[in-house]
């Protein structure tokens, strides 16, 4: 695994390059246009919200079928977990992802899980786990098909989505191959960066839990369509870790398409999977065999 190089930064210079909240002094903006366009989508767009997968207190999912394509065959599933450092947002407040996916003939499910301080950043990734496996399980009921489930995240939610194709799925009695394909946005891959900034005061992260909840010392145990992408204006280290991530996949044979998008900020990234213009949303669509909507025409 490639390593940082710490000394290279002051300790303000260090947490800017792992804080995007310092790093985009506007972000509360993009936050706030982005949980006000999700408050319009639940309201219009049809789904089951709340669903539990598991005992803790956030751990719910809404599902939003898919409002295009076959009425009678099951629609493929794609399973988004948001961002938040593991510390902070909602489900809801990402809910505009579901609509672009739903309209290409997706079946949307986007999960809660509880957050740090109140759990650890291990029982986050165990909640995960369970809520992939609960709509494996589940997912027929809502007109999903359980055999292509697709996950995706940003941020902290790259992270799981990274952490969910390291698990192993058959020791717990599930298809191995029970991800069909994964699409991490704007991740952190090395979570060592975390013990040396300010988010651990809620993140309560320890030297002795980096080497287990760290994907870049865990990678996918099969190949699967992999496309890792990252904003062009993040921060240097930020633009590494998923450059690191997807050398080291490339090296255990794993064929990972890098996508790199210019002009956009860590907070901009959680936007295009939503937005038709951008070339994110499309690549995740043909990673699960459908057709963007502009690509009909």
């Amino acid at each position: 695994m490639v390593t940082m190089e710490r000394s290279r930064y002051t300790p303000e210079q260090f947490e800017r390059q792992y804080n995007p909240r310092v790093a985009v002094p506007d972000h509360q903006a993009k936050i706030d246009a982005r949980i006000a366009q999700s408050r319009e989508v639940r309201r219009r767009l049809p789904g089951t919200f709340d669903l539990r997968y598991g005992p803790g207190a956030k751990e719910t999912l809404d599902v939003y079928p898919a409002t295009a394509g076959s009425a009678t065959d099951p629609a493929p599933v794609q399973l988004y977990i948001h961002g938040g450092y593991w510390r902070a947002q909602d489900k809801a407040d990402v809910a505009f992802i579901a609509e672009p996916l739903s309209q290409a003939g997706a079946c949307a499910v986007i999960i809660n899980y509880d957050l740090c301080p109140d759990v650890s950043l291990d029982e986050i990734v165990a909640e995960t786990m369970r809520a992939i496996a609960w709509t494996h399980a589940h997912i027929g009921e809502y007109g999903g098909d359980p055999g292509r489930l697709f996950i995706s995240g940003n941020s902290a939610g790259a992270h799981l989505c990274a952490m969910a194709l390291a698990h192993d799925w058959a020791a717990d009695g599930l298809p191995a191959d029970i991800i069909k394909g994964a699409a991490p946005a704007t991740g952190i891959y090395d979570v060592s960066p975390v013990l040396g900034i300010s988010v651990n005061e809620q993140i309560r992260l320890r030297d002795d839990m980096v080497e287990r909840l760290s994907p870049l010392r865990h990678p996918p145990r099969r190949a699967l369509p992999l496309l890792v992408s990252v904003g062009g204006a993040e921060t240097e280290e930020w633009i590494r870790q998923s450059r690191d991530y997807v050398a080291m996949c490339r090296g255990q044979g794993i064929e990972a398409d890098y996508l790199e998008l210019p002009g956009h900020d860590h907070f901009d990234m959680t936007g295009a999977m939503g937005e038709p213009g951008q070339p994110l949303l499309p690549a995740i669509l043909r990673q699960m065999g459908l057709a963007a909507p502009e690509d009909d025409r």
